[in-house]
Parts: C-alpha cells; structure tokens; sequence
C-alpha cells in the first residue's frame, strides 16, 4: 500500500515540476518575443518610421503587458504622434511597474515639464539625477535646466546644463542650451565657444545657426554672420527661423 502511495505522490510531484518548468518557458519565450519586437520598434523610432515603430511596439506589449522597457518606449512614441493621454499612461504604467527606474523617471519627469506639470517632473527628475547608480545624470540634469527655462528661471537653469557638462562636457544638448543662454544673456565669446564644442559633437540645426549669426553680428563679425545666414537658407529653407530671414 505505502509503495503505491509513494508512486503516486512521485507522479504528482513530477507533473507538478513539468508544469512549473514549461510555465518558466513559456515566460521566457514570451520576454524573448517582446523584445524582438521592442528591438524593431526601437529601431524604426530611431529612423522615424512612426508607422511601423507603433505596430512593433504594440505587438511587443500584447506579448507581455508588463514589460518596463516596452511601456517607457511606447509613451514616447505616442509623445511624437501626439497621443499625449496614451502617453502618459504608459508613463505612469511604466513608473507604478519600476518606481526606481532611472530611465522612466527621466523621460516621465521631462514628459511632464513639458506639458506643464512642472513640481511633479522635477521631483522624478532630481530622483535620476541624485541617484549613484545613474551612469547618465547628465540627462535628468539637463532636462532639470529645460524645466526650470520652462519655468522662467533662466539662473538656475544654467547651473543645472553646467552641472549636466561637467560629467559630460561633450553632451550636446546641454551645450545647445548653454549657447543660448549666453547668447540672451550678452555673453557673445562664451555662446561662440559653446558652439564650437557643440559643432565637434553634433550637427547644426535652425536654432544653432540662428544664434551663431546672432552672436557674429553682436561681435561684429559682419561676414561669419552672412556665412550663418547663407548656411541656414541653404540647408534649413522651411525653417521658422528661416522664414525671419526672408521678407
């Protein structure tokens, strides 16, 4: 009798482990799948190929709901289509899912900066900046300068792309800012230099052309202001900053 019994529990235990391993597989295959897909939707965002970087994205979270990393990269998509509620409701999945994840709490926190909900944006993004497991804190610190510019408080916004530059001193967007900043603020050398270390690290745009032609004529330089000029035109015609140009 005890012999059959102990064949028994044996059997249950057996199937109780196959369950338990094939449920672990299938888990698993479902991550490996979502990942393709967040790999693919990741890839067409970065080509902006909106289209199909939604269709992946989407694909990705039907596999796996839960998914951190596909929730933060499709609030972002939904960002540049302007599907600003569905992005802010991944957003905030994103952030009830991994309340410490330095990636959601930077791109939420700049979400909301930009959208108006300044207190509530700062708060996620000094939580990126400040923690010793951020490799990147420059990123927070410059989308904490953005916000306080957004906020009308240009000071403490140069100290925060300052801050972002001295762990990165290489770190485009902070130096965009900075030459704009030191432009506005009549600092026409320091604008100048902060172009320069931006041009090593990035291409021109409307914006740094705009300023650099600005910044020439306030020094004087009536011909590097023409050459600005003339770049604009050529490269950027529909620009808003072109079309200040022209009469």
């Amino acid at each position: 009798m005890l012999p059959d019994i102990a064949k028994t529990v044996n059997r249950m235990a057996i199937s109780l482990l196959s369950a338990a391993l094939l449920s672990c597989a299938t888990a698993s295959e479902k991550h490996e799948t979502a990942d393709i897909y967040l790999q693919l939707g990741v890839r067409y965002l970065s080509m902006n190929r909106l289209e199909l970087a939604k269709e992946n994205l989407e694909r990705a979270l039907s596999v796996e709901s839960d998914n951190i990393r596909v929730h933060n990269a499709l609030a972002y998509l939904y960002e540049k289509i302007n599907k600003i509620p569905e992005a802010k409701e991944n957003y905030q999945t994103a952030l009830k899912l991994a309340p410490d994840d330095l990636d959601v709490q930077n791109n939420y926190g700049r979400f909301l900066c930009d959208h108006g909900e300044y207190q509530q944006g700062l708060a996620l993004l000094s939580q990126a900046s400040s923690s010793p497991l951020n490799d990147k804190q420059w990123l927070a610190l410059t989308n904490t300068g953005r916000c306080q510019l957004a906020m009308g408080q240009k000071q403490k916004a140069k100290t925060y792309f300052k801050l972002a530059l001295q762990l990165n001193d290489s770190y485009a967007p902070a130096l965009l800012e900075m030459q704009k900043l030191s432009y506005q603020s009549g600092e026409f050398w320091p604008a100048k230099g902060y172009l320069q270390r931006y041009l090593i690290n990035a291409q021109h745009t409307p914006e740094t052309l705009w300023f650099a032609l600005q910044t020439e004529r306030a020094l004087g330089n009536d011909a590097q202001a023409q050459e600005y000029q003339n770049l604009l035109l050529e490269k950027f015609p529909l620009s808003n900053e072109a079309k200040q140009i022209r009469p």
